[in-house]
């Protein structure tokens, strides 16, 4: 989960079909977590943060999602879907300018069929921050219960993910606020530093809002990566603080209308 470098992916899940989810931006962190607390396999995660890319390759019988989205230019996303406009409105004055992108086509040089997008939440997706000559990225994932469920592998789900297990590093500034309606907020920040790898990933802040209905809400707030495919220097802070990504996240907004 901070351990996001998800980021929240699914190789195995979706070897064989031409998809790099939003998922996939999650990284090595977060496969040791989903692994220690809800017993998914290594296989079933793409260690994208750390720079390892898993690219699927084309298959027939692709699975279809609500919405999709594809590569128009290198790390650009065209097709008007709006959702860079619709996040826009969404964040305070003075955060930069934002648009839609593709990591893996960025960092990976995925093909369009590859970085195809299966997003769920109606602003979900990897969106680059640009402010004062830096690049910071916002990375929003919404999960169903069943795809959750899925993710678990039969495992529990985390009750806190603020409390420290043996062996795992604990979550910095990690606070955990339960909301009315059963909806559980947990924010902290996550310095990113897991060693030599490509991209080098600059710190972030990350949220996980917990749904009543057992879906998941994740937002990763970064302040961007180095490396030769970088869109430019990292920001000297995450796009948002940690009261303007707590509002967000509870914006209503990020979720499908009932």
């Amino acid at each position: 989960m901070s351990d996001v470098r998800e980021l929240l992916g699914r190789a195995a899940e979706d070897a064989g079909r031409p998809v790099i989810s939003t998922e996939a931006v999650y990284a090595k962190a977060a496969r040791v977590r989903w692994r220690r607390r809800a017993g998914v396999s290594a296989a079933a995660v793409c260690a994208v943060a750390a720079g390892a890319f898993v690219v699927p390759g084309l298959s027939a019988g692709q699975e279809q999602s609500p919405q999709t989205s594809s590569v128009a230019a290198p790390g650009k996303l065209g097709g008007g879907s709006g959702r860079a406009e619709k996040l826009t409105r969404l964040l305070p004055e003075g955060v930069g300018s934002v648009e839609q992108v593709s990591l893996a086509a960025i960092i990976k040089h995925a093909t369009p069929a590859q970085a195809k997008e299966h997003l769920y939440g109606p602003v979900d997706g990897q969106f680059a921050v640009r402010r004062g000559g830096g690049v910071g990225y916002l990375v929003i994932g919404l999960m169903d219960a069943k795809k959750v469920e899925k993710k678990l592998g039969g495992g529990p789900r985390d009750t806190d993910l603020c409390a420290a297990l043996p062996g795992e590093p604990h979550r910095k500034d990690c606070v955990r606020e339960e909301l009315p309606g059963g909806r559980v907020l947990t924010l902290w920040s996550d310095s990113m530093d897991y060693g030599d790898g490509t991209p080098q990933w600059g710190p972030e802040l990350v949220g996980r809002l917990s749904l009543p209905d057992g879906g998941e809400l994740a937002v990763r707030d970064s302040t961007g990566f180095e490396a030769d495919t970088a869109q430019g220097p990292l920001l000297k802070a995450p796009p948002l603080t940690r009261a303007q990504l707590r509002t967000l996240m509870l914006s209503p907004e990020l979720l499908p209308k009932k």
